[in-house]
């Protein structure tokens, strides 16, 4: 399997629970919790995912460029 599928299956993954972690912070209120986590905690795990799934399509579009020359 080559590097970039890898890293765009990450991105997808990482994203989507980014995704899931935003949507539990808006569940969960302002004084409210989900799954233990507070809405603060929640919307920082939805900001430092989605940067980490950011981060590696960034990574995904240098493996292809790097293949393409190949």
């Amino acid at each position: 399997m080559k590097k970039s599928s890898i890293m765009h299956w990450i991105a997808r993954i990482i994203g989507v629970w980014g995704g899931l972690s935003l949507v539990g912070a808006w569940i969960a209120g302002e004084s409210g919790a989900v799954l233990g986590f507070s809405q603060q905690h929640l919307y920082n795990d939805a900001i430092v995912l989605t940067l980490i799934a950011i981060s590696s399509l960034v990574c995904t579009l240098v493996y292809l460029q790097e293949e393409k020359n190949q």
